[in-house]
């Protein structure tokens, strides 16, 4: 038999072993254990997306029937004006680099992205020589030229000389006079087809936006007060 002095001495003997062989059998030396103990932990792995991304709506004007820059400067008045400006649905983009024979006045739908097409003739002033170009334009009374910039509808309204029309009012330093000038939308004979077929191109307006009969019975009613008609070259 062994003296108690002799188990505890035999049992610390087996107590240190066991912890000396735990030691051996981690791969880590103790400086390594250090470290691991003041590095941070990785950051979490994010979940996989669960949820589909957020829609960005329709592209706008998909049959890319409005230049570029153009629709980009009307979307940039029609943030600048945005406080004279309060339905956002739809905006109108008038191409004056375009010949006046070709549909050049856009009405953008900012909800589906639709783009339509419909034809608008320019200023006297605008065209002196009636090529079809406009070339200069002005917001000078009496220059019978057509004027470029940001305007908002007024609403629908009627006169004894044009009939049926849409008012406006000009935004910008370039067309400010709209107003005095009386610029409006409206229908004229030079803008139907028949003339355009005989001679190639439109008439010319006084400054006015003038459509067709047709195009303006699509038009004007939904041309009600505090919209966006941008026209530029």
């Amino acid at each position: 038999m062994h003296s108690p002095d002799e188990r505890l001495s035999r049992r610390g003997l087996i107590v240190g072993l066991a912890a000396l062989t735990a030691s051996c059998a981690t791969s880590s030396p103790k400086t390594s254990l250090l470290a691991m103990a003041t590095t941070p932990p990785p950051p979490p792995v994010a979940p996989p997306l669960t949820v589909p991304p957020v829609a960005l709506g329709p592209s706008l004007d998909p049959k890319g029937l409005i230049r570029r820059p153009l629709m980009h400067a009307a979307l940039d008045a029609l943030k600048r004006h945005k406080d004279r400006v309060p339905h956002e649905d739809r905006i109108y983009i008038v191409d004056f680099q375009q010949h006046s024979s070709r549909p050049r006045l856009f009405r953008l739908d900012l909800v589906t992205g639709e783009a339509t097409a419909f034809r608008t003739a320019h200023g006297r002033g605008s065209d002196p020589s009636h090529t079809g170009f406009a070339q200069r334009f002005s917001n000078t009374p009496n220059s019978n030229a057509s004027s470029v910039g940001a305007y908002v509808t007024a609403g629908a309204s009627a006169g004894a000389k044009h009939g049926p029309n849409v008012l406006l009012d000009g935004l910008e330093l370039t067309n400010s006079q709209a107003r005095d000038r009386a610029i409006i939308v409206h229908a004229a004979d030079y803008c139907e087809p028949a003339y355009v077929a005989q001679h190639g191109k439109l008439g010319r307006s006084y400054g006015c936006f003038s459509l067709s009969r047709t195009d303006l019975v699509a038009l004007r009613p939904e041309m009600d007060a505090g919209r966006l008609l941008f026209a530029g070259i």
